[in-house]
């Protein structure tokens, strides 16, 4: 006769739990762990980041979770908000990436703009260089694309 274990009852953790999937950009792969469907959006990025420490990953990025948004591809291209739950997403796939970091400039009037930095700019652009080479497109389209993207640079955002 065949033994058996009682299962808690989950329904006295407020919710189902959910497998979900979490894509770092830069990393190697995606960080899966489970978690309740009425969490937060804030305490499942907290997780991704513990997680993604505690496993050692590269490029290291830190414990603040107010510098970190999560998308889901799947169902649009707006971050999630961190007050909205996880399950009311309806989807298990993210995306963790890092706010953009813009600086505040004033131009003659005195008016105040944003910019985007220069460090994010320069890793856009070596990003996108290295992918162009790993293409093996020609010389010529290269060159061509490279001086359009310097110049979309140069435009300030205000």
């Amino acid at each position: 006769m065949a033994l058996y274990k009682q299962k808690k009852n989950q329904g006295s953790k407020g919710g189902n739990r959910l497998w979900i999937s979490i894509a770092v950009l830069g990393s190697s792969g995606p960080i899966r762990f489970i978690v309740n469907e009425e969490q937060l959006v804030a305490a499942v990025i907290d997780t991704a980041l513990k997680s993604y420490a505690r496993e050692g990953r590269l490029p290291v990025l830190g414990s603040d979770l107010n510098g970190f948004l999560l998308y889901c591809p799947s169902v649009g291209s707006d971050a999630l908000s961190s007050a909205e739950t996880i399950g009311s997403v309806g989807a298990r796939n993210f995306v963790l990436c890092r706010k953009p970091k813009s600086e505040k400039m004033e131009d003659n009037h005195g008016r105040s703009t944003k910019a985007i930095s220069r460090k994010t700019t320069t890793g856009i652009l070596k990003a996108w260089i290295h992918k162009s080479l790993n293409l093996k497109i020609s010389f010529h389209s290269f060159i061509h694309s490279l001086m359009d993207m310097v110049e979309n640079m140069c435009i300030t955002v205000f």
